[in-house]
């Protein structure tokens, strides 16, 4: 549980927040920190929340990529007890053809947001001596497919920052830890991929789940694990 903790949850928002956001609630978090880009994903998350879980939920426009909006954005928080980080994107193309400004976008998406969020959510909890970092990684970080270099590099590359930093707080009561999904069920990957297959990816809930312990309390002797969550897929 989550019980009085207050959370950053960085894209929670997005596909996959709209299925944590209300589980990190239901834990009994006292102060949901969400930051924003597009107005309308706000709108979204509101009308899945009931009126009390709205009033425990604090929307913040930032720009993850900015390391002064990171940092106002994080100490714009009384404390951070939780950070989870869910900013990322999915894209393909063969490793010959694709352009380096989109390499580059791709690390910025997936790799640079979690190191500023990492590295500013994690001097906060040093000054409380506690705290819990889960990341989003994918299968792909661990095994790699063609036309995806530029996804599993990136990915890969969390999960290296996450055990780093689950290294570097070794004997604090923090922890670091990083899922790997597979496909996600959500709709922007229904609308790339068809939804033939859908019922073997992993529901945003069921992964949810799994963040929200890794999240809590209870996930104190976890530290720089990477855990497959790869449904049937």
């Amino acid at each position: 549980m989550m019980n009085g903790k207050q959370v950053l949850v960085t894209g929670g928002t997005g596909g996959l927040g709209l299925g944590v956001t209300p589980l990190v609630l239901a834990q009994g978090a006292a102060l949901v920190t969400i930051p924003y880009v597009k107005a309308q994903e706000v709108e979204r998350l509101k009308g899945i929340l009931s009126p009390a879980d709205r009033a425990r939920v604090r929307f913040v426009e930032a720009n993850l990529a900015d390391e002064t909006a990171v940092e106002q954005l994080v100490n714009g928080m009384e404390r951070v007890d939780a950070l989870i980080h869910l900013v990322g994107g999915f894209s393909m193309g063969k490793t010959h053809e694709y352009a380096y400004e989109q390499w580059k976008r791709d690390f910025d998406l997936n790799l640079n947001t979690a190191f500023l969020a990492c590295k500013h959510s994690l001097r906060r909890m040093l000054e409380q001596n506690y705290g819990r970092i889960v990341t989003v990684g994918s299968r792909g970080a661990v095994q790699p497919g063609g036309q995806l270099a530029a996804y599993c590099a990136s990915k890969a590359g969390v999960v290296a920052l996450t055990q780093a930093i689950a290294d570097e707080t070794k004997g604090t009561n923090i922890t670091a830890n990083v899922v790997l999904p597979s496909i996600i069920d959500t709709p922007a990957n229904r609308a790339a991929m068809g939804s033939e297959n859908a019922g073997r990816w992993v529901k945003p809930e069921s992964l949810g789940q799994v963040i929200c312990f890794l999240a809590s309390e209870a996930a104190k002797d976890l530290r720089g694990a990477a855990v497959p969550v790869y449904g049937s897929s």
